[in-house]
């Protein structure tokens, strides 16, 4: 399977840059969120359960060791990304995150950054301080977890931001340069496919340099699992994500870099969809979709195909 044949990914995309396989080293920071501490709300998004994509204990490591421990397991590239991915990777003092992020790019054979956080937690100061890595010829992107354009959904998953919100970061940021990564969810309670392809619509409107797209993941700890168990919410089926994620990126500019186009959890922690504990099952099943009806930036100035 060769997905980049179909779709801009972000693998293909780095290795046409730099003309050599670069990986993501995922970091743990020890950072909270302001939609667990009590700043915004308590219990943190519907969907949320950190166990369920990072591994907790990795924070009681230095950086120098997350990073050590992760380089000597990858035989297939000399260079890495440094990625902050578990909980919101700007929570924090300025300062403290100069020292955390600087120690990761300092390590051997970094060329950039990848920081994942929220909308709201990204102020003029973190920006400054993103661009000053830039302008040092570091590659910087901003990850953002969006999930939905929709204020209604955005409240029901208690995101504790809105539209709007993500739209003035992301603004401030490609005005400095800086890449924006939006984080997007098929699946969420009460959205179809109209209102996916909404979402999608609504942040290449805005302005955006990369996706990050998944199925939703109903996981064990999570409020939505309660739902779920409850019978009064139903998972996403592989041809349901196939259908709309295609299309998507069938109506995605073809400058746009995928991140990601599918997702995996673990049992036990994964409840459903089942399908999601294995995520080449939906890579291949969306490959050979795109192979099928148009690869990404084909739909565009085309109607939507009704679901």
């Amino acid at each position: 399977m060769q997905l980049h044949t179909v779709v801009n990914m972000f693998g293909a995309d780095l290795q046409r840059r730099y003309h050599e396989k670069i990986h993501k080293i995922t970091l743990h920071g020890g950072f909270n969120c302001p939609n667990r501490d009590g700043t915004l709300g308590r219990g943190g998004c519907t969907f949320c359960n950190v166990s369920s994509f990072a591994d907790e204990l990795t924070q009681y490591h230095s950086i120098e060791e997350q990073v050590a421990e992760q380089a000597k397991n990858i035989s297939r590239a000399r260079r890495y990304l440094a990625y902050f991915q578990a909980y919101t990777s700007t929570y924090a003092e300025v300062e403290y995150l100069r020292n955390l992020y600087e120690t990761a790019l300092l390590q051997a054979n970094m060329v950039g950054l990848c920081v994942g956080t929220r909308p709201d937690c990204v102020p003029v100061s973190v920006l400054d301080l993103l661009q000053s890595y830039q302008d040092q010829g570091y590659e910087v992107w901003l990850e953002l977890g969006l999930q939905t354009a929709h204020n209604k959904t955005l409240k029901q998953i208690n995101r504790g931001h809105d539209f709007q919100c993500y739209q003035a970061t992301t603004r401030e940021a490609r005005r400095r340069g800086l890449k924006v990564c939006t984080h997007l969810i098929v699946g969420l309670p009460r959205e179809d496919h109209a209102l996916n392809m909404q979402t999608l619509e609504r942040i290449v409107e805005t302005g955006v340099d990369g996706v990050k797209l998944h199925p939703l993941h109903i996981v064990e700890g999570s409020i939505i699992a309660k739902a779920w168990k409850a019978g009064r919410l139903t998972a996403l089926t592989q041809e349901q994500y196939v259908y709309t994620a295609g299309e998507m990126i069938r109506h995605t500019p073809p400058e746009v870099v995928y991140h990601r186009v599918c997702a995996s959890a673990r049992k036990p922690t994964l409840l459903a969809p089942e399908w999601c504990e294995n995520h080449w099952l939906g890579m291949n099943a969306l490959y050979q979709d795109l192979l099928k009806k148009g690869v990404q930036g084909s739909g565009i100035g085309n109607a939507f195909i009704p679901y």
